[in-house]
This record gives C-alpha cells, structure tokens and sequence, in this order.
C-alpha cells in the first residue's frame, strides 16, 4: 500500500473521529446515527493511522505531496 493521504488530511480526520466520539459519548448523539458516526470516525481514525484510503485508490485521488 502506498500512502496516498496527507498530513492535513490525516489531522483533519483524526479531529473529526474526535468529535464524533465525543458527541456519542456525551449523548448529544444517539440511536442509529450515533452508531454510523461512530463507526465512520473509527475508519477515519484508522485511516489516518496507516496513511492510507482505499477510496482515494479507486477514484484515482492522492492528497500526499509525493507519494511513496
């Protein structure tokens, strides 16, 4: 796999797992949409982690200055 996701990109996704967290777990979100967010904020976390977005491969899209 190579990376194909910036550092701007990556940080952005790691605040939104954060704050689709927070908002499930401070109930500000619940039910089935709590569940999807943060399920959705899981995959971006890790994402994020391995630097790397399999959509991104598919639609031909790299966010990384040079990809390694």
């Amino acid at each position: 796999m190579k990376k194909n996701m910036g550092n701007i990109d990556r940080i952005a996704r790691i605040i939104l797992a954060l704050v689709f967290a927070g908002l499930y777990l401070m109930d500000m979100v619940t039910g089935t949409v709590g569940v999807v967010l943060l399920g959705l904020g899981g995959v971006f976390l890790l994402t994020s982690v391995v630097s790397f977005c399999p959509l991104y491969t598919i639609f031909g899209m790299t966010t990384c200055k040079t990809s390694e």
